[in-house]
């Protein structure tokens, strides 16, 4: 996660915006870890961050945090922008209609991730009370005034829930919510036939491999589903559930390489992310395969999907008793390892 946390609190170190006082309730949209209020920023924060990881990681430094907003009627909503633009627009709305009415929004991301673009979307639409550079990033803030329902009511219409082939449905924000990731479709179609048992899908976002793999291999009677993404798993409950009610399955939101598995698996499938940041991070994908060496049972099988020049074959001949190749085509490779 990129941090423009000190962006953010700019305006209120440099005088720009009045410092809230004690009783202010303020909330902070994807807060995060390691956010230090200003001095003489009285008011406690309710933070909300959906990621696992970096929830986790600001419930241990004693922050109050959600994974979703809780309640209305703030007086300050500090939005902290991503890169993914259908997100931050719907952040920013949410932090509107979370702010009452008169309330302020302020809103800071990276020059180059897009917020530059997103302070002038939103000065078309409404006015924009002030901006500033900082640290690399941008900030500005809007009140929610009397065009704010309009605004709000804009910002939605543009990033709507989507209805893919199949039947899924999936928000912007959630990884290849447009359509089903190429990696995750070519595992589906290299899978072999007769899978059964208690099966894992670890990084299961919006339940595209899971709820594929129920309608595939009718002897697979069970699918717990982990994910780092809360509102992933909430995309992902809902498709399993609209799309292949016939199998038993779970949803945990769920860290994987901190937090341990429970259950054991005859079967686990993945297709493990290699990016937390801008640059890629094999140390993922690694720890995850560590992860399902731990949860399968004694001959239980992981099939999982990579890039190709992705290094994945050395944590495999350590953790498993046999690992593979399956397929492989221009741009990935499935791999197969025996507990």
């Amino acid at each position: 996660m990129d941090d423009f946390t000190k962006t953010l609190f700019h305006p209120f170190e440099a005088g720009l915006i009045d410092m809230p006082g004690k009783d202010a309730r303020v909330l902070f949209l994807n807060a995060a870890p390691g956010f230090r209020r200003p001095d003489g920023f009285a008011a406690e924060i309710a933070a909300v961050q959906a990621f696992r990881p970096a929830f986790l990681a600001l419930r241990k430094a004693g922050v109050a945090v959600e994974p979703e907003a809780p309640g209305e009627g703030y007086d300050l909503a500090l939005v902290l922008a991503g890169r993914h633009r259908g997100q931050n627009e719907l952040w920013v709305a949410e932090a509107l209609e979370r702010v009452r009415p008169g309330g302020r929004v302020v809103v800071a991301g990276g020059k180059t991730d897009g917020a530059a673009s997103l302070a002038k979307r939103l000065a078309g639409l409404g006015e924009v009370e002030g901006r500033a550079s900082k640290h690399h990033g941008v900030v500005f803030w809007l009140r929610r005034g009397d065009h704010a329902a309009g605004i709000i009511a804009a910002l939605n219409a543009a990033n709507p829930a989507l209805a893919l082939e199949g039947g899924f449905r999936t928000l912007p924000g959630l990884f290849s919510h447009e359509r089903a990731d190429a990696g995750s479709r070519f595992l589906l179609e290299s899978l072999p036939a007769g899978l059964k048992g208690v099966a894992a899908d670890f990084g299961a976002g919006w339940g595209y491999l899971a709820a594929s793999l129920a309608l595939r291999a009718p002897d697979v009677t069970a699918i717990d589903l982990f994910e780092a993404s809360f509102t992933a798993c909430e995309a992902a409950k809902a498709n399993m559930a609209a799309l292949a009610p016939q199998v038993a399955a779970r949803v945990f939101w769920h860290d994987l390489l901190a937090e341990p598995v429970e259950r054991h698996y005859d079967l686990v499938v993945m297709n493990p992310p290699f990016h937390q940041g801008r640059a890629a991070e094999p140390a993922i994908g690694e720890g995850m395969i560590r992860a399902a060496s731990k949860a399968l049972k004694p001959g239980g099988r992981l099939y999982l999907v990579a890039n190709r020049p992705l290094p994945y074959e050395a944590v495999l001949q350590q953790t498993f008793a046999r690992h593979g190749e399956t397929a492989r085509n221009e741009r990935f490779k499935v791999l197969w390892a025996v507990r």
